[in-house]
Order: C-alpha cells, then structure tokens, then sequence
C-alpha cells in the first residue's frame, strides 16, 4: 500500500484550513492534491482533533494485529481438523 505524503495532523491542518473559510479548489491547489483526494480525507478525518487521529490510528493498528491472529488461529484449526480426519 502506498504511504501517503501526508501525515495526520497535516491532513487535519489542511482540513481546518478550509474549514476556516478558504475555498477548497484554493486548499487542494495550495498543497497540490486533488479534489477526491480532499473529499477522502474530509470523509476519514472530518471533525477530528489531532489526539482522536492518533487514537484512530492506534486503535486500526491493533485491529489489523487481531485480525491477523484470528486468521492464524483459524488456519491452525483447520489444519489441526484435517489431520484429525484422516485415517491412520
């Protein structure tokens, strides 16, 4: 996946910016991003403080890791079933 150039608290600076009164073709044009890329972000980090950004963060992090270790449990499972089916 591709990283974005921006961080969290940029992106939520940027969406203030044009919170504050700045038309928005202004804003994307300033710091050269597109319209659907603006919309995107106002749509994940509309009315977020910086703290809630990283608490966002922190919390997708730790659910990719539990979704990962449910994945792993499942596929032992599986296994496990498979070589309990098999006649010896």
């Amino acid at each position: 996946m591709k990283r974005s150039r921006f961080s969290e608290e940029q992106v939520i600076a940027i969406l203030k910016e044009q919170e504050s009164g700045v038309a928005t073709a202004d804003v994307c044009r300033r710091h050269r991003i597109s319209s659907a890329t603006f919309c995107k972000w106002k749509a994940r980090f509309g009315g977020l403080e910086v703290s809630d950004a990283r608490r966002l963060k922190a919390l997708e992090d730790e659910n990719a890791r539990l979704k990962r270790l449910l994945a792993d449990a499942m596929l032992d499972n599986a296994m496990l079933k498979d070589v309990a089916a098999k006649k010896w």
